[in-house]
């Protein structure tokens, strides 16, 4: 069965949370996302937040730009939520947008191998494992959590380039792709991270979350088109998707024959109820989805 969610965007302020959270457990929706935009909410605090408000839901933060935050630090922060809050937090990391990681001094001149050292160090941490390495961004000595999970949880990835999909596919549990990939492109990408995967000798599961931007109501197309042409995505043909619950519905069974596992409903930016949205999407639009 598909896994459907949708997204409390930061442009929402942080005193919205709780009653989203709240709207969307009580509507039944599997997943409530996060983001950690620079320089609006942080992902852990937020995540917390509604985890703490909540009993059901599952929460996932997609992403912790990795340039941000030392992998032990991230690595206490998982294993902290998925020991208070079992089986319900998903942590995805990745590049960050590269202007905004040299807005705070942070940006890599090798984007792909910091990933792939702190995919490798944090999946080991999380496992319990003591690490040391001496890569040429990630540097451990002798470090090991002295509460790691019970069971290692998933880390997912969230890239978009070529090299960057295959190296999810080598060293990430899963991976989450943007709003702005269309049904092609999540066919393009599954490819790639199952060459990373083969390459890499990797057998088993590997989760693909998509997001796609959604509008809903009377004024659906307008706001969809407006956020497209605001983010330079309007020339990309198959992206996004304003309609009723059907025509959503839709949209997402198109990303799932493409390779979707979850489909993460984004609203617009400027969507005018969002705890509506939740309600749409956990009510109307889940039950459409095989």
């Amino acid at each position: 069965m598909t896994t459907l969610g949708a997204v409390f965007r930061p442009q929402l302020p942080p005193e919205k949370l709780r009653d989203i959270a709240r709207t969307a457990e009580a509507a039944g929706l599997e997943e409530l996302w996060f983001w950690e935009d620079c320089f609006l909410e942080g992902g852990v605090a937020t995540a917390s937040a509604a985890l703490a408000w909540t009993e059901r839901l599952r929460v996932g933060i997609g992403l912790l730009p990795v340039p941000l935050r030392n992998v032990a630090l991230t690595a206490m922060e998982t294993a902290t939520l998925d020991r208070l809050f079992p089986g319900r937090f998903t942590l995805t990391v990745g590049h960050g947008v590269q202007d905004w990681m040299g807005q705070v001094g942070a940006r890599a001149e090798s984007p792909v191998t910091l990933l792939r050292e702190y995919l490798d160090a944090l999946r080991a941490l999380l496992r319990g494992e003591r690490v040391t390495t001496d890569g040429r961004y990630v540097k451990l000595d002798d470090v090991g959590l002295d509460w790691p999970p019970p069971t290692a949880p998933e880390v997912l990835a969230g890239v978009t380039g070529p090299r960057s999909l295959r190296l999810s596919g080598e060293a990430a549990d899963g991976t989450l792709l943007s709003e702005a990939i269309p049904p092609d492109g999540v066919r393009n990408a599954r490819r790639l991270i199952d060459e990373g995967r083969a390459a890499a000798g990797r057998t088993g599961s590997h989760r693909v979350v998509v997001y796609l931007l959604t509008a809903t109501g009377p004024d659906a197309a307008a706001r969809l088109q407006a956020e497209r042409t605001a983010s330079g995505t309007d020339k990309i043909p198959g992206l996004g998707v304003a309609g009723d619950a059907a025509a959503v519905a839709e949209a997402v069974q198109r990303l799932v024959a493409a390779g979707a596992d979850t489909v993460v409903l984004e609203p617009t930016g400027d969507e005018p109820d969002p705890e509506g949205f939740v309600r749409f999407v956990a009510e109307d639009v889940r039950p459409l989805v095989p």
